[in-house]
């Protein structure tokens, strides 16, 4: 009856989020260049649009756009370029084979959802192992369920759901390893299926992002420390050959992740900002700002300060503080170096760099500050905070306006213009040092013509060779990229058209989008 109860509650714990996350996913209303990257990458037969020889100072149509952004008919059953597109780019190949079967399903136009329905079936099975991991840590199994939902619809965890890259199935991936490492940790003599389990899931997690091998390294550290400690040389030997065999397949699946790493320029920038330490404090300082927003909705620094507060208070009164939990340190010390490398080695200071890792920080401070107001009140008092305290987590977004990072909400109305009210020739007058038009294909997959003008001389010959044949009664829209003198580009597009007016109509990821008429 228990487990029959409990595989209900998590049944309808996954379907409450599902339906949260496909909310979520209807309002998003842009992508992000990295998106736009898995998509491609997933189904195109090259990395980058850009290097088709025609891309530049031609006009093309939605249908040459809508060719990188999703399966064409007579692309069904191509899988090659998902191996070959990955090894000519920075990540290993996992992802986007499962993306690439997920966009297999819709046929022929760009559409957010495969990436997004991907990434909520992830998140079933994320859920799954969070409360799997804290029915261990709390051996209560209301908590567990209850952290575990509140943990899912986070604003990390709902832009991890709707971020159409692999930071999802890395976070599955982190969980998985964790809590079999858990299970290892009880574990007193050797266990072959789980060890083999725990080899699957470091080739899984390999073959996925390269920054899962941070947690994995501090794992390996800590058992193989604690093998040699209790003088348990045969569990030492099973757990080495287990992650040798693991490194070993993920080579020969893919050699390329070895070129990627110490090689490749993302290798080489991570390599050469970890032995610089100049920047480090402040894009630490940016990082815990990301964890406070996203992960705790603005409340972490609250919910610290409490926490020092019931600390003091337990020292004032020379009274013993009990926080001890077996398993605290397999999950904090592998979070924490994660957060700490990711902190100097990422390129930028982006939430999607701690999102795999963002359900255990979670775990971790949740932990605490229960076991600390544990230590002051009783246990139906500290039920009681812990419900106000996730009501507040709950209705903080709304009083901060915060929203997940890449739903673009903003961006809903000049999607909308674009394809219906403005749908006019187009001319993005490029500045290809400054390029970015990724951030941007999605809107060229929806207007009915438009050319990306590379680097041209801006003279009135140069816009009217241009629009030589274009019906341009109603006006054309023009977008400018960084980088450029947008005043004397839209002086000169107005005078080569004879318009009156220049509105601008939004500025967008990478570039400014006016209406000239």
């Amino acid at each position: 009856k228990s487990k029959k109860s409990e595989l209900i509650v998590m049944s309808l714990v996954i379907v409450i989020q599902s339906i949260i996350f496909i909310i979520v996913g209807i309002n998003k209303s842009y992508i992000h260049m990295d998106e736009a990257y898995s998509l491609g990458l997933a189904n195109y037969h090259r990395v980058e649009i850009q290097d088709e020889e025609n891309f530049y100072n031609e006009w093309h149509n939605q249908d040459f756009y809508n060719d990188y952004l999703a399966v064409q008919e007579d692309e069904k059953g191509e899988f090659s370029q998902v191996y070959e597109n990955q090894k000519n780019d920075v990540h290993p190949p996992l992802y986007y084979l499962f993306l690439r079967i997920a966009m297999g399903f819709n046929i022929g136009s760009f559409s957010k959802w495969p990436g997004i329905i991907l990434n909520i079936i992830i998140f079933a099975f994320i859920t799954v192992f969070m409360y799997m991991i804290l029915k261990k840590i709390f051996q209560d199994k209301k908590k567990a369920i209850l952290i575990s939902f509140i943990s899912s619809i986070t604003m990390a965890s709902l832009t991890n759901v709707i971020y159409i890259r692999m930071y999802a199935l890395s976070t599955l991936n982190i969980l998985i390893t964790t809590y079999l490492h858990m299970k290892l940790w009880d574990s007193e003599k050797i266990n072959k299926k789980l060890l083999i389990g725990i080899g699957a899931s470091a080739l899984v997690g390999s073959l996925t992002h390269y920054y899962y091998l941070f947690y994995l390294a501090m794992l390996f550290i800590i058992f193989a420390i604690k093998y040699i400690k209790e003088h348990r040389t045969k569990e030492l030997i099973g757990y080495v050959v287990t992650m040798i065999i693991a490194g070993i397949s993920s080579i020969l699946i893919f050699p390329y992740s070895i070129k990627h790493m110490f090689f490749g320029y993302r290798g080489q920038g991570v390599i050469s900002k970890l032995t610089d330490i100049s920047q480090f404090a402040g894009s630490l300082v940016s990082y815990l700002n990301k964890v406070n927003e996203y992960i705790f909705n603005n409340l972490l620094w609250l919910i610290l300060a409490l926490l020092v507060i019931m600390v003091l208070y337990k020292i004032v009164r020379k009274q013993k503080i009990d926080i001890k939990n077996k398993y605290m340190k397999i999950i904090i010390l592998p979070t924490l170096f994660y957060f700490l490398l990711v902190s100097v080695a990422s390129p930028w200071v982006e939430l999607r760099y701690i999102m795999p890792i963002s359900s255990l920080i979670f775990i971790i401070v949740v932990y605490y500050f229960i076991k600390l107001v544990n230590n002051v009140f009783s246990n139906k008092i500290t039920d009681i905070i812990l419900y106000v305290t996730i009501a507040l987590l709950l209705i903080s977004p709304m009083v901060f306006n915060i929203e997940p990072e890449v739903a673009y909400t903003d961006k809903k109305e000049i999607v909308k213009k674009l394809e219906n009210e403005y749908n006019l020739p187009t001319i993005y007058l490029f500045n290809s040092n400054n390029n970015r038009f990724l951030d941007d294909i999605y809107l060229f997959s929806v207007l009915d013509e438009s050319y990306v003008a590379k680097d041209i001389e801006y003279t009135e010959i140069n816009i009217n060779n241009i629009l030589n044949g274009k019906d341009i009664s109603n006006g054309i829209i023009v977008f400018i990229n960084e980088g450029q003198d947008n005043d004397f580009i839209l002086n000169v597009v107005k005078n080569a058209i004879g318009a009156g007016d220049v509105n601008h109509l939004q500025r967008l990821n990478a570039c400014d989008v006016y209406y000239v008429h």
